[in-house]
């Protein structure tokens, strides 16, 4: 299983809305950056992630699960653009900030320590660990 993590401005499109959409989830539309929208295409049904809220917060709040494939992005015009769709599993005990997580060594290579600008990235299965380990979920 691959992990992943999502950003999205929490004034704009925050992880208690898409807790509020239920089991049915949300399209991860509005993704225009090409190796994010290659990431979604590796998705699996079933993966996780974190919601990340960027911008506003900048700190990982909550876990999310991948419940549709690549497919085209409803609000894009151009079909070389697609998305997966995502639901909220359950929020961090504690969330995870950007500055916690650029002091913390084991996270040293994590993609949003060194490239917090890409809206959609991997994260490793160690970087998983950590992160479960910090947001205090068992």
């Amino acid at each position: 299983m691959a992990y992943w993590l999502f950003k999205s401005e929490p004034d704009v499109f925050s992880f208690d809305d898409l807790v509020a959409k239920g089991d049915a989830g949300e399209e991860w539309d509005g993704v225009r950056n090409y190796q994010a929208r290659n990431n979604m295409r590796a998705m699996k049904v079933g993966e996780r992630g974190i919601f990340y809220h960027s911008n506003v917060g900048k700190e990982c709040v909550g876990i999310v699960e991948v419940v549709a494939e690549a497919h085209p992005d409803s609000k894009a015009a151009d079909p070389k653009w697609e998305c997966v769709d995502i639901k909220a599993i359950k929020p961090l005990v504690n969330t995870i900030t950007l500055d916690q997580a650029k002091v913390e060594p084991r996270l040293k290579d994590m993609v949003l320590v060194n490239n917090s600008r890409l809206s959609v990235q991997p994260i490793s299965d160690a970087e998983w660990a950590v992160l479960m380990e910090l947001g205090g979920v068992s």
